[in-house]
């Protein structure tokens, strides 16, 4: 049989991890446009090897697509699978450009620890009905994915998977986290323990799954908040408004004290 490699394009804090975890079991390179990340000697090595997968693991921007397309024509993979977290219909539009199949497969976990929750968590996967080989695609990357311990479950199309990463993912987090920023607020307004008013919630919680306490504090990072913007959904926009609504608050109330004090 011929040897081929696969290839991890982005080898940020989801590429890297995805790139340790697929060279357990089989031939792959890393690629990113900073050298400085890349196992240069690695990479030349299997130069002349075809691919098999390309994984894309880069940030989504608006030459997203562009640069997807950049990157196939770079390796001439024989399927493409993104891991990225991307705006609704993107795996549909790449798919109507290119003749080779296109795998959504959104990332969960928490980036300092990314290769636990990579095996920790089960990833979920999607490929287009009209994609060509894609029975072959699916079987390939689902072989390819138990190799390395890691469990796989496949959705129906790839706009429920890109929509479930971003509403019932980071959106609901960022919800969840709105809350606690609200009931501090209310909690501080009215001179109360934050923390001895949530303990009334502690055994329903314990009880009933859901009443989850979250600590109250400004939304930051690069997932909660800039993932609202891949979608066109005033009602989740809602989120960073009560996110920068919070902290000036949170200011305003932290500068009076101290010039009570003064």
């Amino acid at each position: 049989m011929k040897k081929e490699k696969n290839v991890v394009a982005g080898l940020g804090e989801i590429g890297s991890p995805i790139l340790k975890l697929l060279s357990k079991n089989q031939i792959v390179v890393g690629y990113d446009i900073n050298a400085k990340l890349m196992n240069n000697k690695e990479f030349d090595k299997y130069k002349n090897l075809d691919t098999d997968f390309l994984h894309v693991c880069i940030p989504f921007s608006k030459k997203f697509q562009s640069n997807v397309k950049i990157l196939y024509k770079k390796f001439f993979p024989k399927c493409i699978v993104i891991h990225s977290t991307v705006s609704p219909n993107t795996t549909k539009k790449l798919q109507s450009n290119l003749k080779i199949p296109i795998i959504y497969s959104a990332t969960r976990g928490v980036h300092k620890r990314m290769l636990r929750d990579l095996c920790r968590y089960t990833k979920f996967f999607a490929i287009g009905k009209d994609a060509p080989k894609s029975k072959w695609a699916s079987t390939q990357f689902s072989k390819q994915m138990k190799k390395c311990g890691i469990k796989i479950k496949k959705m129906s199309s790839p706009l429920t998977l890109e929509l479930a990463k971003i509403v019932v993912d980071t959106s609901y987090y960022g919800w969840l986290i709105n809350y606690a920023q609200i009931s501090n607020s209310i909690a501080m307004k009215h001179g109360i323990d934050y923390d001895e008013m949530w303990s009334f919630s502690d055994e329903i919680h314990k009880f009933l799954g859901n009443r989850p306490k979250m600590f109250p504090g400004f939304i930051g990072g690069h997932c909660v908040i800039p993932n609202l913007s891949l979608i066109d959904e005033e009602s989740l926009w809602q989120i960073e408004k009560f996110n920068n609504s919070f902290t000036k608050n949170v200011s305003k109330k932290t500068n009076k004290k101290k010039s009570n004090k003064q």
